[in-house]
């Protein structure tokens, strides 16, 4: 995948994580690619998920965002941890702070949003421990290079 963020953007995105991560034991991961090769985006973000590892932390409190650029698909997801003490309506109010900005285009601004309200729940749930908290999950973006499927 070529990456669509500016250096500046990226940077912007991965301070908006460092920034919610700062008060919570939660971890959360931004993954771009240029396509779902899925049909349904939840699909491949659970795929995702999973090959970063993200089910891995202590707390299972795991958050991922998931954007297929050049298809404009986008899914955010949690682990089993935050899905116990949010609820359904939490995601879709989220996902839909985040298409808000997506359908003016501004595509980092809403990753920023949903973010910070992602922040905020898992602050609320999973508060940051000084003595036993540490960042369990790389802040960068990751990118994929999934290709839609054939038809």
């Amino acid at each position: 995948m070529n990456n669509p963020l500016t250096p500046e953007q990226e940077a912007a995105l991965v301070a908006a994580i460092r920034q919610a991560e700062i008060t919570t034991s939660g971890e959360i991961r931004v993954h771009l690619e240029d396509a779902c090769p899925t049909p349904e985006p939840l699909d491949r973000a659970a795929q995702v998920f999973a090959e970063l590892n993200m089910h891995k932390t202590a707390l299972r409190n795991g958050v991922l965002f998931y954007l297929a650029w050049d298809t404009r698909q986008f899914a955010v997801i949690g682990d089993a941890g935050i899905n116990s003490v949010v609820s359904d309506e939490f995601w879709e109010i989220t996902k839909e702070a985040v298409l808000e900005q997506f359908r003016l285009g501004k595509f980092v601004l809403g990753l920023e949003r949903g973010i910070k309200m992602v922040g905020e729940q898992l602050q609320h749930h999973f508060p940051y421990d000084h003595a036993t908290d540490h960042n369990e999950l790389d802040d960068t973006i990751s990118f994929g290079d999934a290709k839609p499927p054939r038809v």
